[in-house]
């Protein structure tokens, strides 16, 4: 399976891929005319992305989730809001009840609030996006040191 995997020598730390994130999963970008520029839609407001920039002794990196083969997250969760489909692991926040439990388990830091604060979310490849293409985040990284492929 495809997954998103980072090259830490080749990150500038630019947060580009953190707003192509949020972007993505604003439900304002539309494909095509008619849509909205990042910039715009972005513009005035705190964004809450599924990847996130570390930095740490001058090297940048970036954390989401890495769609474990026997996840954690989806063992503890009370609500059963976490399943796997295809290999990624997907959160309902319809079904989620804001417990943090999944935040806490998470070895890789890659579970986090959503904007509400009450329910959870995370990586999901952009499936819901772009039905299986290279996520937004991947897309965006102008130096490629976030790459979605096999390994």
């Amino acid at each position: 399976m495809k997954r998103v995997y980072v090259q830490e020598q080749w990150c500038l730390g630019c947060h580009l891929c953190e707003y192509a994130c949020a972007f993505a999963n604003s439900g304002q970008e539309q494909p095509g005319a008619g849509g909205l520029e990042m910039s715009r839609a972005l513009q005035g407001r705190a964004i809450n992305p599924r990847i996130k920039i570390e930095e740490k002794d001058n090297i940048s990196f970036a954390v989401s989730c890495r769609h474990c083969e026997d996840p954690v997250c989806q063992k503890c969760c009370i609500a059963g809001a976490i399943s796997v489909k295809d290999g990624v692991v997907h959160i309902d926040q319809n079904k989620c009840v804001g417990c943090y439990t999944c935040v806490l388990v998470c070895p890789y830091g890659a579970v986090t609030p959503a904007e509400s604060g009450k329910v959870m979310q995370k990586c999901e490849l952009c499936t819901e996006r772009l039905n299986g293409g290279t996520p937004a985040c991947v897309a965006a990284c102008p130096n490629r040191a976030i790459v979605f492929e096999e390994r």
